[in-house]
Formats: C-alpha cells, structure tokens, sequence
C-alpha cells in the first residue's frame, strides 16, 4: 500500500461488528445521560464562570453561554447521528476514522486525550482552590511556608505553587472509576441529584441580592457594565464556554458500554444539553446581579460573592456543592479518559499496552493508570488559567470534525456501513450542478470532498477577517468577499449532490445545513482563541503525529486487516 493509501484508509464495520466489544454493555439512558451532566456541571459552572466573567465578557456571559450552547447543540445533532450508528469508545475519533480516513481520525483523536487532560487538571485544580476558600486559605499557605512557590509570575504557565491536594485527588477518582462502569454511573447519579439541588438553591437564594443596575449604564471605567468587553469579549467568552460543553462528546464514549445505544446515545445527548444550557443561564444570571463583574474572584466565584453578602451558610452550602460538583465532573472524566485512549489502542494506531481491559473489571486498566498519573502531574504544576486557555481548541476541533463528517457521511457514493441490499444514488451530482461534466470526471467521493473543505476554508477567511477587523480598507472587503462566495459555492456544490439511503435509528434533520452552521459557529470560535492557545497546540499535534508515523502506521489494524485480505488465496 502506498503511503497516500494508508493515510487516508476507512475503518471498516460489518454487521454488527460495531456492537461487539471487550467492555461491557450496562448503561441505561439516565446512566449515559447523567454521565454528561455530571460532566459539565462541573466544568461550566465551578471553573469557568468567574474567569470569564471577570477577564472576558462581565455579565453578558449569559450571551456566551447561550452562544456556545447553541452551537455545541449544532454539534450534537452531528454526534447523536454518529453515536447512533457506531457506538464505540471512541467518539469523534472513530466517527472521523469511519468518515474521512486514518490520519484524520487520529489527528482528533490526540486531541481528545489532552482535552480531557486538561479538563480533569483545571477541575481538581479548582476544587482544591473552592476547599482552601472554604477553610480561609490554610491549603495554600501551609503548602507555600512548607515547601515554596512554583511560580511568583501572575498569568504565568506554571501554578504558584504545587497542588498536592488535587493531584491525590485523582488517584482516588481514578480508583473508583477502575472499580467498574456500572459502579461509576451510580456514583455519578449521586452526585448529580445532590449537585442540581445546591444550584436550585444558589439560583433562588442569589437572587434574593439582584442588583439589575448592575446590568445597564457605564461602570467607573467608562465600559458598558452588561457587555464591558464588548461583542470581541462575549465571543471570545463563547470559545472559553465551549470547555463546559465537552460533556456530551464524554457521553458518547460510553456507547460501548450501554446497552441501547442506538437509542440511548441520541437522547441522552440532547437531555444533557437542555438541561446544561438552562443551568448556565440561571447560574451566570445570578452570580452577575450579585457583585459588580470586576469584583469576582475567577477561582471561586460564587462562594466568594456569598462571602461578600456576608451570607456565611450560603457560602458554605455552596462551597460543599461546588465540591460535590467538581468530584461529579471528575468522576466522568475519569471514566471518559481512558477509554478515549483505549479506542485508538484498540485500533492499533497507538501502543497496544492501552488496548487491555481487565478480567475482572471490564475496564482499560491500562490506560486508567498511566494517563491518570499524567493527569496528576499535570493538576501538580501548572496554572488553571493557562490549563482552560489550552483546552477549548481540542474540543473545537473534534465538534467541527464530526459536523463535517456528517456531510461526508451523508453524501457518499455508498453507505459507510453494510446496512443496506441495494446501491443508491448517493453521491452523484444533480443534473442541474454547473459544470458538471468536469466535476463527474473526479474519482468517486472526490467531489464532497472538495466542497466539504472548501466550505471550511471559507469560513476561516471570514472568521480572520473580522477576527483581524480589517473591514475598514477595501483588502480587507475582497478578502471578506471572497470567503462568502467560496463559502456559498461549496455549500451549493454540497447541495447539489445525491443524499445516499443508508437507516439509521437517527440522522441529523435538514442536512447540509445544520452541519454547516454548527462548523461555521466552531471556526469562528477557533479564530478567537488566543495565538499562545494554537502553538500548544501545534507542539502537541507534533507529538502525535511523530508516534502515528513511527508506530501507528504499521500497528493499524485497518492495515492488518487489508494485509490478510491481500494474502488470501484467489477462489476460482
């Protein structure tokens, strides 16, 4: 096989195969469901908050929140289809295995790893930060007089100092999740019934101090108080939010292990998402009215503005549920991790040492241990800040992969999977296409292709355009031209194509264009990440790719598979 082959090869599923697996299947609906609220809860609410309320958007976070929602809910129909047809553990990494080839697949797939990482590390963080608020910052100071400081730099990379609290933490979690699924699912439904109950109360108690001037007119520094970092802040505010919203992608890790998934993976994806989207709002609502935005603390917002209000049970009603909140997304976390990391393993694309699962447990054993110690040593050392700053990209990115999956998926020459009996039309051009005598000559499947990245290059010249705010010189206009009519083009060009026949218990409604606007949402919010957030980024997808080309390449089991097909005798 030529090396332009194996890059870009499919996962192949027939029958049932995707339904077979090691894991075992023992997650009902509220099990998986719960699996993402628990997960977001956390996030959302306890660690992001008062960062980007206090550094990104003041109280239009509310806007953020709602923005981010929105377009993680453009995703979801995306991955409710995929979960829906291949329930593995994977998640956006097989879908973009199974849609648009090996090297794609695992490009996302690294990414999921390190943001699940990250997501763990900027929690434990922060539930250490909520327990030393809670006991007058005895944590700190005993940890800074005893062993000293990491860092003396604000805003630096590294913590100032080292979290030993979080990093024991984790090791305990991760216990509990290697215990067994179905015992990590009753866990984390604990911990959200209790979870919900707190925010119900920190809603309704904290708006007993609203204070709506503090929602209209000019602050002292001369900013709007609702929006005081204008539309650029409640954007890049939305990018910062999409870390509250990677819960649902941790549901549908669990495909391999619940016992409908077919079923459950796509209502158990949109439950979690109603359910988060209203809790963010009321959460984001209350904390604003109280304190004026520049007076939040960002590591432990709400606690802190129940200090402030000299409301002292309150403090320590919502300090405990914070706690319990961010045990609940650890606790998800910890069981997403490893089996992201199980299913690349499985695939052979990484070390095959990840692929085991224990006799006893039925869990990637493995791969709980060594990526959660990798985890603890990450909480250890580095800043909350610089942790959530490097988290949004990894899960922008895997949602605008499976979004254009999605489009590809649905418009290829044959279905990906041997549902049906019978060949479709899929993927031919209409007959009112432009051009479309030279376009048919391309091999099949070619012509997608080329609209589906067409389409996204598009909408990256519109999101520099106006992320670079250069509207005001006519460089500036053709460039954003340009992009509009490649944009449009594409998504013609899409349009244009035969809509394949393949079943499936659910598909993404009003194909291409929910796809498409869920992948525009997502670039733009890429585009607003900070430049330190992209070389990161770049050093870790370099890493990656350097273990894909030394061991991935060969290991795969997709090229196993075609090298016993190939040495098979031909029948006569």
């Amino acid at each position: 096989m030529t090396i332009w082959t194996s890059l870009f090869r499919r996962k192949q599923f027939r029958g049932d195969t995707h339904l077979t697996s090691e894991l075992k299947r023992c997650l009902n609906v509220f099990d998986v469901m719960f699996i993402a609220v628990g997960h977001m809860i956390g996030a959302g609410i306890y660690v992001l908050t008062g960062q980007v309320v206090h550094s990104e958007a003041g109280p239009a976070i509310i806007i953020s929140f709602l923005l981010s929602g929105f377009a993680a809910l453009l995703s979801a129909f995306s991955y409710a289809e995929f979960g829906a047809r291949f329930p593995r553990a994977g998640s956006a990494y097989t879908y973009s295995y199974v849609a648009m080839g090996e090297i794609w697949g695992f490009i996302v797939g690294w990414t999921v790893p390190l943001e699940y990482m990250i997501g763990l590390a900027a929690v434990a963080r922060a539930w250490t930060a909520y327990l030393d608020n809670l006991v007058n910052k005895r944590i700190s100071t005993f940890i800074i007089d005893n062993i000293g400081h990491l860092s003396t730099t604000e805003g630096g990379f590294f913590a100032k100092y080292p979290d030993f609290v979080a990093f024991i933490l984790l090791i305990l979690v991760s216990i509990a999740v290697a215990i067994g699924s179905k015992f990590s699912a009753n866990l984390n439904s604990s911990f959200v019934t209790l979870n919900i109950a707190v925010i119900i109360f920190v809603v309704i108690y904290g708006l007993t101090f609203a204070d709506f001037s503090l929602w209209s007119g000019i602050d002292e520094f001369g900013r709007d108080r609702f929006m005081p970092y204008g539309w650029a802040g409640v954007i890049q505010g939305a990018a910062s939010c999409f870390f509250a919203f990677i819960g649902f992608e941790a549901l549908s890790t669990a495909g391999e292990e619940a016992r409908n998934p077919h079923r459950t993976i796509p209502l158990a994806t949109f439950g979690s998402l109603s359910i988060i989207i209203v809790l963010y709002v009321a959460m984001g609502s209350s904390l604003t009215l109280m304190i004026p935005y520049n007076q939040v603390d960002p590591e432990a917002a709400f606690s802190a503005a129940f200090e402030a209000k000299g409301a002292t049970v309150a403090k320590i009603i919502m300090s405990i549920g914070a706690l319990a909140g961010m045990l609940n997304n650890l606790v998800t976390g910890a069981f997403a991790l490893p089996r992201s990391v199980y299913a690349m393993a499985d695939d052979g694309l990484i070390f095959g040492f990840f692929a085991k699962v224990n006799s006893k447990t039925k869990t990637p054993l493995n791969a709980t241990i060594v990526f959660t110690l990798l985890t603890a040593i990450l909480t250890l050392i580095f800043d909350l800040n610089a942790l959530v700053e490097f988290l949004s990209i990894g899960t922008l990115l895997a949602y605008s992969m499976v979004s254009a999956c999605v489009l590809l998926l649905r418009y290829q020459a044959e279905p990906l999977e041997e549902e049906s009996q019978h060949k479709d039309n899929g993927g031919q051009l209409k007959s009112w296409v432009p051009f479309k005598a030279y376009i048919s000559k391309l091999p099949a499947g070619y012509s997608i292709k080329l609209a589906v990245f067409s389409l996204i290059f598009g909408y990256v010249i519109i999101a520099l355009t106006v992320r670079l705010q250069i509207l005001d010189n006519i460089g500036g206009i053709v460039l954003l031209a340009v992009g509009v009519i490649l944009s449009l083009s594409s998504l013609i060009l899409i349009i244009g194509h035969e809509e394949n026949q393949a079943k499936a218990t659910y598909k993404v409604p009003f194909v291409p264009f929910i796809p498409a606007l869920g992948l525009i949402c997502n670039v733009f919010m890429m585009i607003y990440l900070k430049f330190m957030t992209w070389i990161r980024f770049i050093v870790w997808l370099a890493i990656g790719l350097f273990i894909y080309f030394g061991y991935g390449i060969r290991h795969s089991k997709e090229a196993r598979s075609v090298k016993i097909e190939n040495s098979k005798p031909e029948q006569k």
